[in-house]
């Protein structure tokens, strides 16, 4: 029988309830073994080295600047950087998703919050801003918006990306979405496409933010990335984001 979950989780007597109510429900959370309390005591520092990081699953990573990296090695332009943001609540998601526990409608909530943190972590340090004056309620004040001249654009990958992508419109007004299906073969396992909404040519600077929530053997996301940068966006132009990712895709 099917349960009702909010804060006060009202189930029928007769059943076990599979949570137990928490004081923020927000992060409702399904049933996990706790282990010691940690507390951040140092700044989060980004490595260079990628492959120490890529021995181990990675969880919700985003595309850098090669100005983040250290001056012992410099990273090339052509080279895909991964960004782990250490902040709590993206750990949090990323940890109800790959809890068995967790039911379809908690899932698909905790995909979409994630999307959410990983579109500001994706965006920070790489909007185009444009300055200027208004008049506030007190006095005329300096201000600074993101350049709404500046073309920015989602490509959810098609069907799991929705989720991901879900509150993109919120973080990012302004952008726009185009589509892309892709499916694997199963005789050939290489990608084919059965939906592109991309358009003939990309507006000139246009910045795209490109969303697959995981990356197995990486030959989707290679292949979406092949055809947007067809459309006439370079490398530097292009952010990934995604939720799980293993090695193979790296190597791709």
């Amino acid at each position: 029988m099917a349960c009702r979950i909010n804060f006060n989780l009202r189930c029928p007597s007769s059943h076990t309830p599979r949570f137990v109510p928490l004081k923020n429900p927000t992060l409702l959370i399904p049933p996990f073994k706790p282990h010691s309390h940690t507390h951040p005591s140092h700044p989060f520092k980004l490595s260079v080295s990628t492959s120490r990081w890529l021995r181990r699953r990675h969880m919700g990573f985003v595309t850098v600047n090669s100005h983040m990296a250290t001056e012992e090695k410099p990273i090339s332009d052509d080279r895909m950087l991964v960004f782990v943001p250490p902040h709590p609540l993206i750990k949090h998601w990323i940890s109800v998703l790959r809890n068995e526990q967790t039911p379809c409608p908690i899932f698909k909530n905790a995909m979409a919050e994630l999307g959410r943190l990983l579109m500001y972590e994706a965006s920070r340090d790489w909007l185009p801003t444009v300055t200027g004056e208004i008049q506030s309620p007190m006095a005329i004040a300096s201000v600074e918006f993101v350049d709404p001249r500046e073309p920015l654009a989602i490509v959810p990958i098609l069907r799991a990306g929705l989720a991901l992508a879900e509150h993109a419109s919120s973080i990012l007004p302004a952008t726009k979405t185009y589509h892309l299906g892709l499916s694997r073969d199963e005789e050939t396992l290489l990608p084919s496409v059965y939906l592109n909404k991309l358009p003939d040519k990309f507006p000139e600077g246009s910045r795209i933010f490109a969303v697959d929530p995981m990356l197995a053997t990486g030959g989707t996301i290679v292949a979406a990335l092949n055809l947007i940068k067809e459309r006439g966006v370079d490398n530097k132009q292009i952010k990934v984001i995604s939720a799980l990712e293993l090695l193979q895709p790296f190597k791709s």
